[in-house]
């Protein structure tokens, strides 16, 4: 039976050639919530997200992250995967030579565990099923990973692999970046179907228009590598209507900009 995961960020400090961009986050999650983390270009964000993903690039320096009790911090970033974590890229790689398909199915059977394998049927019929849902063309399960697609195709391919895989803790960094309107509306739709008392959705976004879409329980607002503000929807909808300007009144923050998105 499954239970609700808690996903817990503590301190979390992190750096890149020796330059702090990470200085302190501070989060919890539960199963069932949805997290959006807006802020200006140059405040972390997505540097939060690779470093919870284990990104070699990212040295954590401080803090801790843990998924049910379990340290996150230690693992590899398979291991990550398979505790259950998944991240939705910005930018996600293009892997000649590998289809869709074959890498779909790799990554659910290493999720799974050896003995534990997917048939290939039971596979197929999902994947058909998940791709129609988000209204891809069948033939893309027989292309090479993202390899040709559009901006708007990678975001919806990274969408069906987390539909797929049925992680615990969902991490979607900027996965609105280059949607239009109609494709914003199909990728919100997948997510919106996934949400459950048994999964957490950690959002990194700009913008306000995809929160119209895939509506959170907290926002939180960072700059200068930390979480500065955190309140409703409402605090997105002001953000969206008066900038960021506000905040950096009130708190007395000058310059928020700590060199990585």
């Amino acid at each position: 039976m499954s239970t609700a995961p808690k996903f817990i960020i503590d301190g979390l400090k992190a750096s890149i050639e020796d330059k702090e961009i990470l200085k302190g986050i501070h989060l919890e999650m539960n199963g069932g919530e949805v997290h959006a983390i807006m802020g200006p270009n140059g405040t972390g964000k997505s540097t939060l997200a690779s470093a919870l993903m284990g990104h070699p690039k990212y040295e954590v320096t401080d803090g801790a992250v843990t998924l049910d009790g379990e340290d996150v911090l230690e693992m590899g970033v398979d291991e990550r995967a398979r505790a259950g974590l998944f991240l939705a890229m910005q930018y996600p790689s293009e892997i000649p030579g590998v289809t869709n398909a074959d890498f779909l199915r790799s990554a659910i059977n290493a999720r799974r565990g050896e003995g534990n394998e997917i048939s290939l049927i039971k596979f197929i019929r999902q994947m058909e099923g998940k791709m129609k849902e988000l209204d891809m063309n069948p033939e893309f399960a027989h292309r090479y990973l993202n390899e040709g697609f559009s901006g708007g195709e990678k975001k919806r391919n990274e969408i069906l692999q987390m539909m797929l895989l049925d992680p615990k803790i969902v991490i979607l960094d900027e996965i609105d970046s280059g949607l239009d309107i109609d494709a914003l509306k199909i990728v919100a739709a997948g997510v919106n179907a996934m949400r459950s008392e048994n999964r957490g959705f950690l959002i990194i976004t700009h913008y306000q228009r995809l929160l119209d879409y895939i509506k959170p329980d907290f926002v939180h607002v960072m700059m200068q590598g930390r979480i500065v503000k955190s309140g409703g929807p409402e605090l997105a909808e002001k953000l969206e209507a008066e900038g960021y300007d506000w905040i950096k009144e009130e708190l007395g923050i000058v310059d928020e900009t700590v060199g990585q998105n």
